[in-house]
């Protein structure tokens, strides 16, 4: 098994057969793709999940913080930036202009990306006004309480990388902990300030004038069939059912929201 978030190449491969196998087929349960639509990616990385949407016809843009992920994203879609079916920039999300957009999107998409934003419900809202009519939102994303919520997977002591739940300990343990081994504590720890359960996720779409038009929770996520060759499962019915007590055994949820009309 390759070192997952190392293999940067191998990781945007993956991102594409991930989205190509679970992630459009989810959308299109409910929402038509056609060719010409467009696409936003917020925290596109290397951009392999875009990619899977260019594919099919889409046109897509990419919003990226961190620069050097989009020097690979640029060298990896060469033909794609050259056919103009997809642009890529490295800014924060509300400095974005409507010169970097080129008006609004069919689809926007969150790929394992609003668990790591602040004012989650001031991104949610403001997302409304760059979608077309009937356009959709895509979130894919751990609940915070799942075994591995905290992303301690990403820690480099090899104890504290793979041991479950400890990211729900009290902040000042959870620190204490994570700088005695000296690991990125202050990284952790904003990751602990920005985790989102399923119960806040839901009612802040809610509060802010969208419809809950597709979700989907998984016991398996299915980016662990490349991971570790796990088979991706949904969560079990009863689960499902238990508020909050579902957050600590659903791996991942994706969901698709589309704004009220009024």
């Amino acid at each position: 098994m390759f070192e997952f978030h190392a293999d940067r190449k191998r990781y945007f491969d993956i991102q594409i057969l991930n989205t190509e196998k679970y992630v459009l087929p989810f959308i299109e349960k409910v929402f038509s793709l056609k060719p010409g639509m467009r696409v936003l990616e917020i925290g596109c990385g290397e951009g392999g999940v875009l990619k899977a949407f260019v594919d099919r016809g889409c046109t897509g843009v990419g919003i990226e913080l961190d620069e050097s992920r989009l020097v690979n994203a640029r060298e990896w879609m060469k033909a794609e930036i050259a056919e103009g079916k997809i642009t890529f920039h490295s800014k924060d999300i509300y400095k974005a202009t409507d010169a970097d957009f080129g008006g609004a999107f069919d689809v926007i998409v969150l790929k394992d990306v609003i668990e790591h934003i602040h004012d989650q419900p001031k991104l949610i809202e403001w997302m409304k006004s760059f979608l077309t009519t009937n356009g959709v939102i895509f979130f894919g994303f751990p609940p915070w309480y799942m075994p591995f919520g905290g992303h301690q997977q990403i820690n480099k002591g090899k104890w504290l990388s793979k041991i479950p739940y400890y990211h729900l300990l009290p902040t000042p343990i959870y620190k204490w902990l994570l700088k005695s081994n000296g690991e990125n504590w202050e990284e952790m720890l904003e990751i602990k300030e920005t985790g989102i359960s399923i119960e806040r996720f839901e009612r802040i779409c809610k509060e802010k004038g969208y419809n809950l038009i597709n979700k989907t929770h998984f016991l398996i996520n299915p980016i662990y069939e490349y991971k570790f060759g796990w088979k991706p499962k949904e969560q079990f019915g009863l689960v499902k059912a238990l508020p909050f007590v579902r957050n600590f055994f659903t791996t991942c949820v994706y969901y698709l929201i589309q704004a009220k009309q009024n």
